[in-house]
């Protein structure tokens, strides 16, 4: 679903807005990563699907994607460029399920292994870009640098975010992903719209995961907090 009309965030109030859903609402972050993978799922109609995954939920996100690839038939090979051991939470929950369905995964912890491995995605018909997410300060290096510069012309779908693009001004850390789709989570980053970025983010899908769109109001989420106290006994 494409929704373009939606509130734009910054890298603070996304992350606030996650934590009102997850930690006050109690809305699992399970839940919503599944979402967010099961959006940018809907955008693969072909195989092969390479996703090439880093530590953080964006890899979460990537590893949904991959397992639901792998059962709708599709070869599939993930890529994570980081080490197994940092994977952890939600993201390590759905990794881990992938792996036990037989899934591939290619460990490129380093630099040389991460690019070599992201170039051999060439012969794939779709690459999923879950490899950074909003998170980046500062310039784009190793393993993800290195995975960046060797991205092969594939059709590229990206999550949230292309890879190593400023979600709040929409400048490429040193190098960014170009993709062909971006299907950003919930509401549109403010650096997506700029003109910096139109040239990695191609076609915008915003995908609902779940999060209401009130954790993103300040002024309406001060007015339920305040009714819930008094309503509170």
């Amino acid at each position: 679903m494409t929704r373009l009309d939606a509130r734009l965030l910054t890298t603070a109030q996304m992350r606030e807005a996650d934590r009102r859903c997850i930690e006050e609402l109690g809305i699992p972050g399970v839940v919503l990563m599944n979402a967010a993978g099961e959006a940018v799922f809907r955008e693969i109609s072909s195989g092969p699907v390479g996703v090439v995954c880093g530590k953080g939920n964006n890899g979460g996100d990537g590893y949904v994607v991959a397992r639901l690839a792998l059962l709708a038939g599709y070869d599939t090979r993930v890529i994570l460029a980081a080490d197994r051991t940092s994977i952890t939470g939600d993201a390590e929950t759905f990794l881990a399920a992938y792996e036990r369905l037989g899934g591939r995964v290619v460990h490129a912890e380093t630099a040389e292994k991460a690019g070599e491995a992201v170039q051999s995605l060439q012969d794939c018909e779709v690459i999923v870009d879950a490899l950074l997410g909003t998170g980046i300060h500062g310039e784009v290096r190793g393993a993800a640098k290195a995975a960046i510069e060797a991205w092969p012309e594939a059709y590229t779908i990206a999550v949230d975010l292309p890879s190593g693009l400023n979600a709040d001004t929409g400048d490429p850390c040193g190098c960014a992903v170009r993709a062909n789709v971006t299907v950003t989570l919930q509401f549109p980053k403010i650096g997506l719209l700029a003109d910096a970025a139109q040239d990695y983010t191609g076609r915008l899908v915003v995908a609902d995961i779940g999060i209401p769109d009130i954790c993103a109001d300040d002024a309406a989420w001060s007015r339920l907090k305040r009714e819930r106290g008094r309503l509170r006994p």
